[in-house]
């Protein structure tokens, strides 16, 4: 029998005991080696304690965050959750940078670890959480679980794992249509997934000179790139744990990207320059224009919306092997918190299957809880897109990145670089080039490497 992850049942059992058997402070190892402070034991304060609770988003989806707090303030006799709210996620973590105040519970990104631990401002919730009962079993995906295991302990408790997805226009792209014109096309209306072969022929098929559409727009960053690089047997760092270069010069990388870039370049098939210059991929893709775009299920309310618009979502493609990168979000408690023992209390209440169920039905978020993600209040049978259950299957094939102190300055220092393996006018000297994007990386990922080696 095999799991919903697709590992032998034996096997993801084993993998889920070792790995709480190694987050546990039951461990005596792991506590001898752990300067994190210890959790205080479970003792509640004999007066109501007021909670604040850090979360991003649209109006949607922060009146469905206020729906689950309500629920838990009517049930609780021990605390008083207020919500603090931030337009997105960029805005919270300047927020936090700047020195504001920590929510006592908080939402994050995986890519925020580095930081919270350096400034020691959440704590860990392994320990809150067994004390508490709370059996992840089945529960979680492994990729959800080692996303936020760090220093042999689980630093926040999973809650989103969004997989980056291909969108397509269903009036551009009939798969069914490009079978009976013996195009390539995936064999079965199952979406369970597609070869690069097929994807490049769907972005011709959409690509309609006298309708002006175009087939097929990636971003030219890490993030839009690397899902290629992976499944080409690529790796985009020199060391998935602490690299000091990108690796995009590497022979894997590179005869990945160059089958990557045989399609992104061509102008025909893919946004141009001018066209970037009055509208945003989302918006051009919006307006019935464009067939294909990258993205996770955060976009899926906004093209709801979209008047005429019919979608549906496929795995990224495959080169040679199953690859993807993401989106994963988990809660984390602050160390100062007004109340550990209730804001752990709020975050089994959070995290709970009918409280994310909650959650889940404004349809941006991709749970992390398994028994929500294959249960129809997130797959949403009736609505677009048809084929929700690809951000499941999707799940499967994500890559953890390495974490990093500071996503954006590497984006930053590459991305000249980058933007010019796809729009750079002439013949493409793909040698060249990934060795200098990789060099400019080193500026942010080994700045001492470039002290001591300053560049002619």
């Amino acid at each position: 029998m095999r799991s919903e992850r697709g590992l032998p049942r034996y096997r993801r059992t084993a993998f889920l005991v070792a790995l709480l058997l190694t987050l546990s402070v039951v461990g005596a190892a792991c506590e001898g080696n752990d300067k994190s402070p210890k959790p205080p034991p479970t003792k509640h304060s004999a007066k109501p304690v007021d909670l604040t609770f850090g979360v991003w988003g649209t109006e949607t989806e922060i009146s469905a965050y206020q729906g689950m707090v309500d629920v838990y303030n009517s049930a609780s006799g021990g605390s008083d959750v207020k919500i603090r709210s931030w337009s997105d996620h960029d805005a919270l973590m300047a927020s936090l940078k700047k020195g504001g105040q920590v929510p006592d519970v908080f939402m994050v990104s995986r890519d925020d670890l580095p930081w919270l631990r350096a400034n020691h401002i959440n704590q860990p919730v392994d320990a809150l959480l067994d004390e508490r009962g709370i059996d992840f079993g089945d529960g979680y995906s492994r990729d959800a679980l080692e996303a936020f295991a760090t220093e042999n302990r689980l630093q926040c408790m999973p809650y989103g794992i969004s997989p980056t997805v291909i969108f397509y226009n269903k009036a551009l792209i009939d798969f069914a249509r490009m079978r009976q014109r013996n195009l390539p096309a995936p064999a079965d209306d199952e979406h369970r997934g597609w070869s690069f072969e097929q994807f490049t022929a769907a972005a011709k098929f959409a690509t309609r000179p006298r309708k002006q559409t175009r087939g097929v727009y990636i971003d030219p960053t890490l993030r839009g790139l690397s899902p290629f690089v992976y499944s080409g047997g690529g790796d985009p760092f020199n060391d998935d744990t602490a690299p000091t270069s990108l690796a995009l010069s590497s022979d894997g990388s590179r005869s990945a990207l160059a089958r990557t870039l045989a399609l992104l370049r061509d102008p025909q098939l893919t946004l141009t320059e001018k066209q970037l210059a009055t509208a945003t991929p989302l918006q051009w893709f919006e307006r019935g224009r464009l067939g294909m775009i990258e993205g996770t299920r955060s976009l899926v309310p906004e093209l709801r919306t979209v008047q005429g618009l019919e979608f549906d979502v496929m795995p990224m493609p495959v080169l040679d092997s199953s690859a993807t990168v993401g989106d994963i979000t988990g809660l984390c408690i602050s160390r100062r918190a007004a109340s550990t023992p209730e804001a752990a209390d709020f975050l089994v209440h959070a995290t709970s299957a009918e409280s994310v169920s909650r959650v889940v039905q404004a349809g941006y978020l991709a749970p992390a809880n398994l028994q929500v993600a294959f249960a129809d209040d997130f797959l949403q049978p009736g609505r677009l897109p048809d084929h929700s259950s690809v951000f499941n299957s999707s799940v499967r094939s994500m890559r953890l990145p390495p974490l990093l102190e500071d996503w954006p300055a590497l984006e930053d220092a590459v991305g000249s670089g980058l933007q010019d393996l796809v729009s750079a006018p002439g013949v493409l000297d793909l040698d060249a080039l990934t060795s200098q994007i990789d060099q400019e990386s080193q500026a942010v990922l080994d700045p001492q490497s470039v002290t001591d080696n300053p560049s002619p």
